[in-house]
């Protein structure tokens, strides 16, 4: 692979991150940077890990994965949206003006696994050209780190014109790009 298509897959894998990064920063109370480099670098490394084990898979499972891939993000990105959607309705009245501050590692490593099952199909597609993974597992990490940072801070500033819909917004947004994903892998898109 050139370094342009290695960019260009990279830019490619990050996008669904960015988009949940968003979501994710307008759920939370003026996320700071330490915060978005930490959700940056939960979704980086497994970004990076997932088309290492589609590689490794290779021919045998690449059949099962792509039948499954948008079902499994659709599943996952749905369920966290509508678990966001409900706690910002839920929310007593002192509560709703008060947001997270930082997002618990399970939420954010299950947002991160569900953004980045495309990356394991791709690992599975790069096994049949007998690519060298791990400098394309590398550029995908750090690109999605880069994208997943920058999409916290954009949701910082999404956060503070939400107001107390915030949560509620962030939900419908992760809800959405799970639905995204499962019409385009379906045809509707």
């Amino acid at each position: 692979m050139t370094p342009l298509s290695i960019a260009l897959l990279s830019l490619a894998m990050s996008t669904d991150a960015f988009a949940a990064a968003v979501g994710k920063g307008i759920a939370l109370q003026k996320p700071r940077w330490s915060e978005a480099l930490r959700t940056g670098g939960i979704f980086g490394v497994i970004e990076a890990i997932t088309p290492v084990i589609g590689w490794a898979f290779g021919l045998a499972a690449a059949s099962y994965i792509e039948t499954w891939d948008h079902w499994i993000a659709f599943v996952l990105l749905g369920g966290l949206g509508l678990r966001m959607v409900y706690s910002g309705l839920t929310a007593t009245s002192v509560q709703k003006g008060a947001r997270l501050t930082r997002h618990p590692f399970w939420l954010l490593a299950l947002t991160g696994l569900a953004t980045s099952v495309d990356a394991l199909v791709v690992g599975v597609g790069l096994a049949f050209i007998d690519v060298d993974i791990l400098p394309v597992a590398a550029a995908i990490g750090l690109t999605t780190f880069v994208a997943v940072t920058v999409g916290v801070m954009v949701g910082r500033a999404l956060g503070a014109v939400a107001g107390k819909w915030a949560e509620i917004c962030g939900g419908i947004l992760l809800a959405g790009i799970g639905a995204t994903i499962l019409m385009e892998h379906l045809g509707a898109v």
